[in-house]
């Protein structure tokens, strides 16, 4: 997990030079080519949650199937009760951007 939460800042430190527009590019990319190419993939993608995950009315990032249709499914994952904790608590954070806006 911590590697993930600092890759980005690992791959401007081997780059020496730019920024960290890779990992957002090949993720286009690659969510294009699943759409285009109707591959079906499993990708994370920030979708609107409709229950899902026990959450409401907010776009976050979960796993979903993309194919022809665009996002074909949302994938609930078993959560662990302290994933379930930090999901919710970044939906929370999520939805109190959300009402400044509002």
């Amino acid at each position: 997990m911590e590697r993930t939460r600092t890759g980005g800042a690992e791959i401007v430190s081997l780059l020496k030079t730019g920024s960290a527009y890779y990992a957002p590019a090949s993720a286009a990319v690659e969510m294009a080519e699943s759409i285009l190419k109707d591959k079906k993939k499993v990708l994370p993608c920030a979708v609107l949650l409709e229950g899902e995950y026990g959450i409401n009315n907010l776009f976050i990032g979960v796993p979903v199937k993309l194919g022809a249709e665009g996002v074909e499914q949302i994938i609930e994952i078993r959560l662990t009760q302290e994933e379930d904790a930090a999901l919710k608590k970044s939906a929370a954070a999520v939805q109190s951007l959300v009402d400044v806006l509002e």
